[in-house]
């Protein structure tokens, strides 16, 4: 199934006129460790990828999550140990604050601020926030972050960073 859906992937990439050598990404929205079948999918989703010319990449957790008795695990250290050497592109989550400054339009600390060095894009504010964001700065009464002068609070904003001004081809 994750060689089937990479190649889909890149078909509708390309469709969409993005060149081979650009990060697809896969979005990864359970956070803490992956299960194996997970990590076979992600494997044969990366190999697929990389096999027809495209950068893989995974959109992820850069925050611990508890596995009980003592012990934390972060997503996307999970996924860096357990594909290498697979070159995978980290896209990470992290609202909490610290280490994001919460919803505040100012200049934003690099990706591997995020906690996760890796990382080449840092998604630092998530509308409307987590729970582990309640003591961050910038956020509306409602939980959510805006655009500067929408005054009606009718767009939600999800702020990131990335290490490249293109985010298809980044840095790293």
């Amino acid at each position: 199934m994750g060689a089937a859906d990479a190649r889909e992937a890149v078909h509708l990439a390309l469709r969409e006129g993005f060149p081979p050598g650009a990060v697809v990404f896969l979005d990864v929205e359970d956070g803490g460790r992956l299960s194996k079948p997970y990590h076979a999918y992600l494997r044969a989703w990366a190999d697929q990828l990389a096999a027809l010319g495209f950068r893989p990449g995974v959109y992820c957790s850069g925050m611990a999550v508890d596995e009980g008795d003592g012990q934390t695990i972060v997503t996307a250290d999970d996924i860096r140990s357990s594909e290498a050497p697979r070159k995978i592109v980290f896209w990470v989550f992290n609202d909490a604050c610290p280490p994001s400054a919460g919803c505040v339009l100012s200049r934003p600390a690099p990706p591997a601020a995020s906690g996760v060095k890796e990382a080449s894009v840092w998604q630092f504010v998530r509308s409307p926030r987590e729970e582990g964001a309640r003591t961050c700065a910038g956020y509306a009464g409602d939980g959510n972050c805006y655009a500067a002068r929408d005054d009606a609070r009718k767009w939600f904003l999800d702020l990131n960073v990335a290490d490249s001004r293109d985010p298809s081809f980044p840095r790293k």
